[in-house]
């Protein structure tokens, strides 16, 4: 039961539930289990069909800002929060440049959370939800955190001086992997000084280990069907495998704005009775996919936009299950995808290699069961979530007790100078 004086937390986001945010979904299941009330705040309705079923199991209530739809809305949000927020005017300065939107959602998540007792808000991604949780923060005097992960550092839209800002005024930054930790210090220099790796985690006993010395030969990838996934590499490897003959197939789980475009390279590749598009399926489906599968593919590349992925938790999950993996030296991936150690690398936009290390896997159980056990292993010593969610709260907790006396001291002087 954690037992520390912080009680309640607000967490931000921008949709709730999101299918492919199932990180987030597991770190508030572990904070709830070690006795921590969430409340979760989101910005936007989820806009996904299916959504995995692990999300039933979380107990926080989840409260969705609502919209601004005309300007009477603004004014009324910023007189309300003003009449119960000490210093909520002079504290609106700091809003300035904002969107209104992002003023208007933050002015009453502010209230939110003065009325609800949460002391603290945390935001997952450091763009949108980010930007509402600091000046929320900012105007209710509790301390904020956030999680940067990987589009909301990399993509070229990200505004460099919002970053910096929302790096240099968060009281504590936490990233999924090593690879941000130094791309945020070599391009915020001190601003990225309090940024600290804590990798998302995994609930192993949802995950649990089989050996996949006897699997058939099918190749299985998930993810969303985006550029940053390298799945058109995938499809061309597959054509290169069926133009050796080899003995295979391979789905591909998941939904996104490139099915089109890779239908038609299935097609032309003339592919269909060997690749096969599934759509969305629910978690428990999933599992049992990857676990029946010889090999799981995660070619991912650094999108045209500069978009990427951190750390794919797909990749982990499918490690823990005794899946072997293949995937590129994109962000954090090497961190736990270790060449010929936990699983097998190869460049990224190289079909040719991912075809080479696919066949290795297809046919040689030994070197599946080899990769397979060492990758469970590093699962198990860094990415155990109620390990990892322990460090964030240790985070919220540091946080709280360094921002406490700050707040106070700065909330009764803009109460004593309201009163002068």
């Amino acid at each position: 039961m954690y037992t520390h004086d912080l009680s309640r937390v607000g967490y931000v986001v921008k949709r709730y539930p999101r299918f492919s945010e199932t990180f987030i979904v597991n770190e508030i299941l572990a904070h709830e289990r070690a006795g921590l009330e969430i409340e979760v705040f989101a910005l936007r309705p989820p806009n996904d069909t299916h959504f995995q079923n692990v999300i039933s199991k979380v107990r926080a209530p989840v409260t969705y800002l609502p919209h601004m739809a005309k300007t009477v809305d603004f004014w009324a949000a910023l007189e309300a929060a003003g009449a119960v927020l000490p210093g909520f005017w002079e504290q609106l300065g700091d809003a300035r440049g904002a969107e209104a939107h992002d003023v208007y959602q933050a002015a009453l998540l502010a209230q939110m959370a003065h009325t609800k007792g949460i002391h603290h808000l945390h935001a997952h991604f450091a763009s949108v939800a980010t930007s509402v949780a600091r000046l929320a923060a900012r105007f209710a005097c509790v301390p904020y955190t956030f999680t940067a992960h990987a589009k909301d550092i990399f993509h070229e839209s990200v505004v460099p001086e919002e970053l910096r800002r929302k790096l240099e005024e968060a009281a504590g930054v936490v990233t999924v992997s090593e690879f941000n930790v130094q791309f945020l210090s070599e391009n915020y220099g001190a601003a990225a000084g309090r940024v600290e790796r804590i990798y998302n985690g995994l609930d192993l006993d949802g995950f649990p280990y089989q050996a996949p010395g006897e699997r058939l030969p099918r190749i299985i990838s998930v993810g969303r069907l985006v550029e940053k996934k390298g799945l058109e590499d995938l499809i061309e490897a597959c054509a290169i495998l069926a133009g050796r003959k080899a003995d295979f197939t391979c789905q591909i789980i998941g939904t996104g704005e490139l099915e089109d475009d890779l239908r038609r390279q299935i097609e032309s590749s003339r592919l269909q009775s060997r690749v096969e598009l599934m759509g969305p399926r629910p978690q428990s489906e999933v599992i049992e996919l990857v676990q029946s599968a010889a090999v799981f593919a995660a070619p991912c590349v650094v999108g045209a936009d500069g978009n990427r992925d951190g750390l794919p938790t797909v990749l982990l999950e499918a490690m823990a299950l005794g899946t072997p993996c293949v995937s590129t030296d994109v962000t954090g991936i090497p961190e736990v995808l270790r060449d010929d150690e936990t699983g097998l690398m190869t460049p990224q936009h190289d079909p040719a290699s991912l075809a080479d290390a696919l066949e290795r896997l297809l046919v040689n159980p030994t070197l599946r069961v080899q990769l397979a056990q060492a990758a469970r292993r590093l699962m198990e010593a860094e990415f155990d979530v109620h390990r990892n969610a322990a460090h964030v709260r240790d985070l919220f907790q540091r946080a709280q007790t360094a921002s406490s006396g700050t707040i106070t001291s700065g909330a009764m002087r803009t109460s004593m100078a309201g009163v002068a």
